[in-house]
């Protein structure tokens, strides 16, 4: 019974994992509106995915594996988009987040291996979001946020808190609750800004 609910887990949070940066994707590429996007935000989002996938098939977690992968290619879609909207203002932004973040973890894994490796990347999901958490507060104009994005976004993150509780893994532990963290400040920004961001589709009309 215990290894059906925890199959079932997996599959909720890959599920949640892969789609979270879809509606984000979808909607820059629909309406090239970037207001309360950051680029940095998705520079260091593909390179953390990069990152899960390599940790997932390095310690046999395979439940890692399809949602990092699917996550890494939507994340490069939402760069193209993204760089496309803003043209070439935005490529310092995207080159800071993918190979200066998202490269923390290189030196952890060179001195003490995979295992301090996971511990960084997980510590890291939540500094991912920060650039996105910025990009938020900075201006009352979200109308090119996705908010779906961030309420599955926060939906993955606990899962992964229980996954990493159940086989014991800090860096899904700290992935997850850092994610979770940084996911309700954006879902609280956009409701104290009449964002609505749990009536989605009906947001997306109007901002489209």
């Amino acid at each position: 019974m215990t290894a059906v609910f925890v199959t079932i887990m997996i599959v909720v949070a890959n599920v949640m994992g892969a789609g979270m940066a879809y509606p984000q994707a979808s909607k820059l590429i629909r309406t090239g509106n970037t207001r309360g996007v950051s680029g940095v935000w998705a520079g260091v989002s593909l390179t953390m995915n990069i990152w899960w996938l390599a940790y997932g098939l390095a310690n046999g977690l395979w439940g890692l594996v399809p949602v990092s992968a699917v996550a890494a290619v939507l994340y490069a879609a939402i760069i193209a988009a993204y760089l496309r909207s803003v043209g070439r203002s935005g490529i310092g932004g995207v080159v800071l987040g993918a190979f200066v973040l998202g490269m923390v973890p290189a030196p952890f894994l060179a001195i003490g291996g995979w295992t301090a490796a996971g511990l960084a990347i997980g510590l890291c999901y939540g500094m991912q979001l920060v650039p996105a958490v910025v990009a938020a507060c900075r201006t009352r104009e979200l109308h090119g946020v996705a908010p779906s994005t961030w309420i599955m976004a926060w939906v993955e993150a606990v899962i992964w808190v229980a996954y990493g509780l159940f086989v014991v893994d800090a860096a899904l532990l700290a992935g997850g609750i850092s994610g979770a963290f940084m996911s309700s400040v954006i879902i609280g920004r956009l409701a104290a800004t009449g964002h609505q961001p749990f009536r989605v589709r009906h947001s997306s009309r109007a901002m489209a």
